[in-house]
């Protein structure tokens, strides 16, 4: 009889061509897609030249995006840029994505299909676990990895323990995907999940849309999980039939399937969620926030925050009001695709109206990299995912991190605070 597996036993165990798999298994596994971006791409390409060989396993499962410092922002990385273009150009990257029709990664990737359910995916990024919310297995790997893989369409992985987590109840008002993953890093810590994967189940996910689903599975890593994966149902399918063509397998975790922890989390009782300087374990609901904590500037978009849905919701609170005078308020749609559905429905033009800046696709300030660093002193709310001294400018500066509901209202009122200051009561629609 076989012995029980979670999701991402079953699905390493298929992809390494075994029966069982367990937790501390050293495995070889055959991948479905090596991603890279524009700063650790040109680190692998260095290492695949060293390799000797003279062509990639498959052109085809290679998805290589520039996204972090573009356009490029300074000689450097225009010269990382090139490198990576000549390298997708001299190899014939099938998925190699050009500014002006990238978008980006983490948000680029599932929309254009090339990750369904089932796909083992490895990416030069820490936010490659995002698809794990397509029911597939996937987390970052350094730049040696991934030149490995772009030559041999294998890589190594250890396989991890796991932590259940079942969702029950239904979202109310303004509480996001970005809420229920910041109340889950504040309860579990930003090493709570450290090197296990974090396996979503239960009737919750029904309240619970793929734009949620993508957010909540991004910030795995900053639980410090392997991966995150929710169990597919309907909406996963419908999503994946509407982007992609590529065939996909569905693997549920065993009934009596091992799990080192197991957390029952009611979502309808979850608040909007803040994370306090200077990890994302430094939560408080917006209720527990007594203090009038005033900022300089507002950071809506991200691979965590980007999409449409995430637009909308800002779109709302931002209608007919204006940005707080002097704060900046930077609005990033994650892809080329995103950007146009917001300007068909008008979203675009309430944030100019607004006084937000909106930007073509890029990762920008997340990492510290452009389009809005902080200077001394000064303190931002943004929707991305880390929040570490000095990770979007100056090594004294502050960020906190919430969902697009509480920054737009923040963007404002001026300081953290909620739509409901601004008579909003709920997110009902």
């Amino acid at each position: 009889m076989a012995k029980p597996m979670t999701m991402s036993q079953k699905i390493l165990a298929y992809h390494a061509g075994k029966e069982y798999v367990e937790p501390g298994d050293l495995i070889f596994a055959n991948v479905d897609l090596v991603l890279g971006n524009d700063v650790t791409t040109p680190v692998a390409i260095k290492e695949f030249e060293k390799i000797g060989v003279d062509k990639v396993f498959d052109k085809d499962k290679i998805a290589i995006v520039p996204d972090h410092f573009t356009p490029n922002k300074d000689i450097k990385s225009a010269q990382q840029c090139k490198m990576v273009r000549e390298f997708a150009k001299k190899y014939e990257i099938t998925n190699y994505f050009e500014v002006g029709e990238m978008g980006i990664e983490h948000a680029l990737l599932p929309e254009k299909g090339l990750v369904v359910p089932g796909d083992l995916v490895i990416g030069a990024d820490s936010h490659t676990c995002t698809y794990g919310a397509l029911g597939s297995f996937s987390t970052g790997i350094g730049s040696t990895d991934m030149a490995c893989a772009m030559a041999t369409g294998k890589c190594w992985f250890k396989v991890p323990e796991a932590i259940k987590f079942v969702l029950y109840g239904k979202k109310t008002g303004w509480t996001s995907g970005k809420d229920i993953i910041l109340h889950i890093i504040g309860m579990i810590g930003v090493d709570g999940a450290l090197y296990k994967s974090m396996e979503y189940t239960g009737e919750g996910l029904k309240s619970l849309s793929m734009d949620d689903r993508f957010t909540i599975a991004n910030m795995a890593i900053e639980a410090g999980a392997k991966n995150g994966i929710f169990e597919v149902d309907e909406k996963t399918i419908e999503y994946v039939k509407q982007h992609s063509t590529k065939p996909y397998k569905i693997f549920k975790a065993d009934e009596d399937a091992e799990y080192s922890q197991v957390f029952e989390i009611d979502i309808s009782k979850i608040r909007p969620t803040v994370a306090f300087p200077h990890l994302p374990e430094n939560t408080k609901t917006i209720d527990e926030i007594t203090e009038k904590i005033y900022i300089d500037q507002v950071v809506i978009g991200s691979c965590t925050n980007g999409r449409i849905e995430d637009l909308r919701i800002a779109a709302k609170i931002l209608k007919g009001r204006k940005v707080k005078k002097g704060l900046r308020c930077i609005i990033f749609p994650a892809t080329q695709n995103i950007y146009k559905q917001a300007l068909k429905e008008g979203l675009i033009e309430i944030f100019i109206d607004a006084g937000c800046v909106v930007s073509t696709p890029t990762c920008g300030p997340c990492l510290g990299g452009h389009m809005g660093i902080l200077a001394d002193g000064e303190k931002a709310l943004a929707t991305t995912n880390r929040n570490f001294v000095g990770r979007m400018g100056h090594p004294n500066s502050e960020v906190y991190l919430s969902s697009p509901a509480i920054a737009a209202a923040s963007a404002v009122l001026g300081y953290i605070g909620s739509p409901e200051e601004l008579g909003m009561k709920g997110d009902e629609e």
